[in-house]
């Protein structure tokens, strides 16, 4: 506690051996980092500058990537700095920041991959009905569903914390999850319900969605022409991948709060840093492969900068 400030700090104490290799894990990360920046803006841009990429599939797709540069934002620029610091400190008010942001995003991330799912079931099983099902209204009020809601669902136990009293201060952790519910002198029962339910609504059931979104499209691709099975592939294939690598993320977050004194300092340091940056550096590299309206304007522009 900083008397004269009258603030709260918390340690992050999940650091490996910072003071020798400061310079070795900025490098890495800070490098990790403006590529992610660089490969998401890319995407972002030419879906934006080109009017034939004004598609609802590709208008989720680059709100996916918007969430994973405001992602990677929340937990990146902290990182770097706190590689470079003497003590790896944030006050507990930005530390609770940083958990509503992370908690939101990520689960933004599942219920904008449900929109998507949604759209390439609407655009293969009922083609003839898509453009009267997808307009610009229904693309809108998905965009804002998959932000809005998960923001009002994450604020809630975020709020209720801002007061709570720590009876211990060093996270065992690189950036602030809900492994700072172990901080807590008193643990509430009803948060911890609150909790599960949020799970369960914003991550267990739109997964369910997607993979019943993406059964049907199988059963009636592998019904009708060669045609209509190829677009399934090249528009679905990109998006299960992005799912897996998402759903990576969140279950090593839900296991290593659970196995946090099992869990061996060294390869939880490694581990996190890995997460944290694979999966928004590969969504824009995904897509860009797999897409192949957007692969083509990617070569375009490779070749005109050439």
């Amino acid at each position: 506690m900083n008397a004269d400030l009258n603030t709260t700090y918390v340690t992050l104490g999940g650091h490996v051996e910072i003071h020798r290799y400061r310079y070795l894990y900025f490098v890495i990360m800070l490098t990790a980092y403006i590529l992610l920046i660089c490969f998401n803006v890319s995407i972002i841009c030419l879906i934006v500058i080109h009017k034939n990429l004004h598609e609802p599939m590709y208008i989720f797709i680059a709100a996916l990537l918007l969430n994973s540069i405001l992602f990677s934002s929340n937990i990146h620029p902290k990182l770097l700095v706190d590689f470079l610091s003497e003590k790896q400190i944030v006050s507990y008010q930005a530390c609770l920041f940083q958990v509503f942001m992370f908690y939101f995003l990520s689960s933004s991330e599942f219920l904008l991959l449900s929109a998507r799912a949604y759209d390439r079931y609407v655009s293969i099983c009922k083609p003839l009905q898509y453009p009267a099902i997808m307009r610009t209204t229904t693309v809108s009020l998905l965009l804002c569903f998959a932000w809005l809601v998960p923001a009002c669902y994450i604020v809630v136990p975020v709020a209720l914390n801002i007061n709570s009293k720590l009876c211990s201060f060093t996270l065992k952790g690189i950036f602030c999850n809900n492994s700072l519910n172990k901080l807590f002198c008193v643990t509430s029962n009803e948060l911890s319900i609150y909790g599960v339910i949020v799970l369960l609504n914003l991550r267990l059931f739109p997964m369910l969605f997607i993979l019943f979104t993406y059964t049907k499209i199988i059963i009636i691709a592998f019904q009708s022409c060669g045609d209509i099975r190829r677009k399934a592939v090249q528009t679905c294939l990109p998006h299960l991948l992005v799912l897996i690598n998402y759903s990576v993320l969140i279950t090593y977050d839900v296991v290593i709060v659970k196995l946090e004194s099992d869990f061996p300092k060294t390869a939880r340091f490694v581990m996190t840093l890995q997460i944290i940056t694979y999966n928004p550096l590969c969504n824009p590299i995904i897509y860009g492969l797999k897409m192949k309206e957007i692969s083509n304007y990617l070569k375009r522009l490779l070749r005109h900068m050439k």
